[in-house]
């Protein structure tokens, strides 16, 4: 397993891209929209990894609810699994919560998962199936 990416909650993606732009560069690819998650993205590279700029797409957005209740930062760590159904239900048998039962469609066209904050020492950890 390794680290895939950073989440970082934002209220602007484009100002937060100009932001990070002088310290990481430019988005390897423009914006996307990730319906299941309510949210628009961008990542930049950073060596191995990437950071994943996330904006709310709408007020139900839980990335909203973040923003709302702690402010622009650390959203989540996501690490890169064979199987994010795997991943999840390893979580399940340990007696561990999970946000998600299943896979979802991702960002980048990824399947992935999220683990609640509470199995993971109040860190929220997405499980992300490779390309």
């Amino acid at each position: 397993m390794k680290l895939d990416h950073v989440g970082i909650a934002v209220p602007n993606l484009a100002a937060a891209i100009e932001q990070w732009r002088p310290l990481v560069g430019p988005p390897e690819s423009p914006p996307e929209e990730v319906p299941s998650n309510r949210v628009r993205v961008a990542f930049v590279a950073v060596g191995e990894t990437h950071i994943e700029l996330l904006e709310p797409a709408d007020e139900t957005s839980p990335v909203a609810r973040f923003l709302e209740s702690r402010g622009p930062g650390v959203h989540h760590l996501a690490f890169s699994v064979p199987r994010v159904d795997t991943a999840l239900a390893e979580v399940r048998a340990r007696g561990l919560r999970v946000v998600d039962e299943r896979a979802r469609p991702g960002a980048r066209g990824r399947r992935v998962g999220f683990a609640h904050p509470s199995a993971f020492g109040g860190v929220l950890v997405e499980f992300v199936e490779g390309p």
